[in-house]
């Protein structure tokens, strides 16, 4: 199923043929005319593309550190200089960052621009002849669209509202409120006109299941984002995927493989998901360069070295606390051995295991089994944020591979897909609205919900109680890796924390700052309370 991305990949070329009348690969005779180019399912399939292709192009860069990294989730601190980029890792980890952050700005540019490719392709298509395709065509536009509104309110709060190609007044900030109502109402006027298909027939595109997601997610947080409970719509929202006819979502029983370099529209649970395939450079899912040890290279068959800065936090990793949950796989720890049980070893010198050894046998060979240690420490005072630059540095923190690493790839590029949206988060957000004061319906509690995922992802008793704690260490368990857990600590009311070496407890860093290229470009942009 991976050609779905090639696919989709390829045809954003469309766009650029559409508009300089080159010929398509397609068996046609004449050159492309608002006549003959789209009509078509495949047609409108093409000229989307290019919106998908934009989408996927920082997933798993600029957005995941400002999701990730801003939590007791992951850190990536330097190791001997190496990763250190100016500080941009240290900022996200304390809470430090200013509107000259690189992500920042990266991530705001990435999203904006998908928003412009989405209006973009909404222009080449207005003077289309009326069809079902044209129609299906720009309802899954607009709601790509209004994810990527959704994401950006989620992160910056208050941001322009552009739907319109070509306009060239700079536009005016809206309230985080007038973003909610704008986006809310546009995935309502969309819905009718979505596909309810599932599986290969709608993958990496939206449906009407997409829909609901967001409208979930925005409800569910509506409290933080507008002042005002909307959990009984919350309920509503995930209602219309749970009771979808012919149930189109369920659970998966192994948790493992939904991440496994062939997952695809297979994968029951994917409500939608970002395509990637590491033969195509726009757009890389390389979570494994980030958090494979170095040291683990040939126990993985991989061919590149993982740069390896990133792991979890003490704190994050105490929500594994059940023997029995499956999910507790995904972590790299503790003393590592090849597939057949013989040790992993690494062979170097004293100094080389630990910079800071003053015996006068720095230089002497060891031998060690590699050990991948919980703590985090900043031991090379001479650099900041730095851990140090030897074996004992290299291997601190557990590491995360729920992405499971490839090592089909001939690049660092993986060719896991990623969710955003899984039937399990449907779950547990109805389950929250409910403990939040939500009529529960359907005969559905919170704690039969919980227990339903609970069911498939531990063999330890059921739960006979759940509360809102709970609730935040389920989802800490289920959605590692998949950029929701600063969504989950802000609204769970713990983003103000203090983990690792992380004492920030401002109530204004919930939103990142406005970057300083936007505001350069935008004089009417207006920066959020407490950045300069």
């Amino acid at each position: 199923m991976k050609n779905l991305i090639k696919y989709i990949a390829g045809t954003a070329l469309s766009l650029g043929v559409l508009t300089s009348c080159h010929k398509l690969d397609l068996k046609v005779e004449t050159q492309l005319t608002p006549e003959t180019f789209p009509q078509t399912e495949q047609h409108y399939i093409q000229l989307t593309g290019q919106v998908y292709v934009q989408l996927r192009q920082n997933w798993s860069t600029d957005y995941f550190f400002m999701q990730s990294l801003s939590t007791d989730e992951a850190i990536m601190p330097a190791r001997g200089g190496n990763w250190y980029d100016g500080g941009v890792f240290e900022n996200h980890h304390k809470h430090t960052w200013t509107k000259d952050n690189g992500h920042v700005g990266s991530g705001w540019g990435w999203l904006s621009g998908t928003i412009s490719k989405a209006n973009q392709s909404l222009f080449l298509l207005k003077d289309a002849p009326e069809s079902p395709a044209k129609t299906a065509a720009v309802a899954e536009l607009r709601a790509t669209r209004a994810l990527a509104f959704f994401l950006m309110m989620d992160l910056w709060g208050n941001i322009p509202v552009v739907t319109s190609f070509g306009q060239t007044t700079p536009p005016e900030t809206k309230t985080r409120a007038e973003v909610f109502n704008f986006i809310e109402a546009e995935l309502k006027e969309v819905l009718p006109n979505l596909s309810s298909a599932t599986g290969a027939a709608t993958y990496g595109r939206p449906n009407k299941y997409t829909a609901y997601a967001i409208l979930a997610k925005m409800y569910i947080n509506a409290e933080v984002y507008i002042g005002t409970a909307k959990y009984n719509e919350a309920v509503a929202a995930c209602d219309a995927i749970i009771a979808a006819p012919g149930s189109p979502y369920s659970l998966e029983s192994d948790y493992r493989k939904m991440f496994f370099i062939d997952n695809g529209p297979q994968i029951k649970e994917f409500i939608f998901a970002i395509p990637f395939d590491p033969g195509f450079s726009n757009g890389t899912m390389i979570y494994s360069r980030y958090s494979l040890p170095r040291s683990l290279q040939q126990k993985y068959s991989l061919k590149f070295t993982p740069s390896a800065p990133m792991s979890t936090m003490p704190e994050y990793y105490a929500n594994f606390n059940d023997p029995n949950d499956k999910r507790n796989a995904q972590w790299i720890k503790g003393l590592q051995t090849y597939y057949d049980g013989k040790p992993v070893t690494v062979a170097t010198t004293k100094k080389g295991y630990d910079q800071f050894y003053a015996g006068s046998d720095g230089s002497a060979p060891i031998t060690y089994q590699v050990d991948i240690t919980p703590t985090v420490t900043l031991r090379d005072a001479a650099r900041p944020f730095d851990a140090g630059n030897d074996e004992i540095a290299w291997n601190m923190g557990y590491r995360n591979n729920k992405f499971y690493c490839d090592s089909t790839s001939s690049s660092r590029n993986q060719n896991n897909d990623v969710p955003v949206f899984r039937y399990s988060d449907i779950l547990l957000m109805k389950a929250e609205a409910i403990l939040r004061g939500a009529t529960p319906t359907q005969g559905q509690t919170a704690l039969s919900l919980v227990n339903q995922l609970r069911a498939v992802r531990t063999t330890s008793p059921a739960w006979t109680s759940v509360t809102l704690e709970d609730l935040y260490k389920e989802r800490c368990r289920e959605f590692s890796w998949e950029c929701w857990h600063r969504n989950d600590m802000i609204r769970f009311g713990k983003y103000e924390g203090t983990w690792g070496f992380k004492t920030d407890a401002q109530l204004f860093h919930r939103l990142m700052p406005i970057p300083a290229s936007a505001l350069i470009l935008n004089p009417k942009l207006k920066q959020n309370p407490g950045y300069n």
